[in-house]
């Protein structure tokens, strides 16, 4: 019997996931079931959906392709989903009950760091491969664990970009780099929290001088109080991570009080659509993206970084945030480790997953001892005309940054 508080959206996400595997048994067909518990409803509802439709993208390509082929069986993938409700306990419960009664061996990851450390001990104490897309905070690399494998960057890479930038072009800001000065604005979460950490290395090793530090609540809606010190105060640049919430906030306060930074450096730009719902207002700013559809990544899975895009448009009706890029290479990664091992034993699966070498849309795939992507790198997109300008590393630039920031 299904405990009470599972949610409607909960129900009918794991009825899909159910159906779909009963579909495929009932045409003859075999399949692997891996296991997700993502944020359909509650604070993190919106990368939720980005994160089971980059899952569910990633599920029909494999499938289409004739799915995953060991010792000479044809597997179709299927996911069974169920609703953590944006919350780690429920997340922490909902795992258990994946592994323990629904007899899930492969998970994929929830969105969040949060709730990703919610039930990595799950995952660990039950020895299940997890391969995850959404959590990127450095503390869930430092435990020891064997079970986490995450396809992404980690957060503390996440601006640090910015402030190199800010250094590189520190003439056009009439500063030397131990004169620029930097403001931080940072939702006190495990994933803001090691933004910081990141920025505030860069800002030492650059001898910057940091002049605010602000660690603001969760449900980011109010930086009022922050940025009437940033227009006190007059920092070169601010930095600003408080996923969706926070980044809508930022811009609209911004606007709305008329503050002024000639560099503003953000997370989560474009899964906020920042450029899209707010127009002018969004111009200019920096946003830290783990993937771009400009990018020179390819794969025979999805083709190009430009293809996954388009074809992810097509399907879903809105622009593809990195969120939905990086869970489908998720799943790719668990479809290559599958075909590798030969196997659906869960320990020959975690260590295909530990010897992962894979060149994807997505980026390069390679996990060090700790389950880290240590492979790909994160781009820097300034907000030019409306759309997301990758400007950083200069490797992968697909235009020139804009600094200072003109006044609006």
């Amino acid at each position: 019997m299904r405990p009470r508080r599972l949610l409607p959206a909960c129900l009918a996400a794991a009825v899909i996931g159910t159906l779909v595997g009963l579909a495929a048994a009932a045409a003859g067909e075999d399949v692997i079931t891996l296991g997700a518990a993502v944020s359909l409803t509650g604070k993190y509802a919106q990368n939720g959906a980005n994160t089971k439709n980059g899952y569910e993208f990633a599920v029909r390509k494999i499938n289409d392709r004739g799915g995953i082929v060991i010792g000479g069986t044809s597997y179709k993938l299927v996911i069974h989903y169920y609703d953590d409700e944006s919350t780690p306990a429920r997340g922490t419960e909902l795992a258990e009950r994946l592994i323990q009664q629904d007899g899930v061996k492969y998970i994929l990851g929830p969105y969040s760091s949060g709730l990703t450390k919610a039930i990595l001990p799950v995952v660990e104490k039950h020895k299940v491969p997890m391969v995850e897309a959404n959590g990127a905070a450095r503390e869930l690399f430092t435990k020891g664990y064997r079970y986490i494998f995450a396809v992404l960057s980690t957060s503390d890479q996440y601006l640090t970009p910015a402030i190199d930038l800010a250094v590189e072009q520190a003439e056009k800001l009439g500063k030397t780099p131990e004169t620029i000065t930097v403001a931080l604005a940072m939702e006190n979460d495990p994933f803001a929290q090691d933004v910081r950490a990141g920025v505030l290395e860069d800002i030492e090793r650059h001898g910057m001088r940091c002049v605010i530090d602000d660690q603001l609540p969760p449900e980011l809606n109010d930086m009022s109080v922050t940025l009437t010190k940033v227009k006190a105060l007059k920092p070169d640049v601010l930095v600003i991570s408080g996923h969706e919430e926070g980044a809508l906030t930022a811009i609209n306060q911004i606007k709305a009080l008329k503050v002024y930074v000639p560099i503003l450096a953000m997370t989560h730009c474009d899964s906020a659509q920042i450029a899209e719902k707010l127009g002018d207002a969004a111009e200019y700013a920096f946003c830290a993206q783990q993937w771009h559809r400009s990018l020179a990544y390819k794969d025979e899975v999805f083709g190009t970084a430009e293809d996954f895009a388009k074809e992810f448009k097509d399907a879903y009706k809105y622009e593809a945030p990195y969120q939905a890029a990086q869970s489908a290479a998720a799943v790719h990664v668990f479809a290559d480790a599958f075909k590798r091992a030969q196997s659906l034993d869960p320990e020959k699966v975690r260590d295909a997953l530990a010897a992962t070498e894979l060149e994807s849309f997505y980026g390069p795939v390679k996990f060090d001892a700790s389950g880290r992507n240590i492979a790909k790198p994160v781009v820097l997109s300034q907000v030019q005309g409306g759309k997301y300008v990758v400007v950083a590393p200069a490797k992968w630039a697909a235009g020139k940054p804009i600094i200072p920031r003109p006044r609006q």
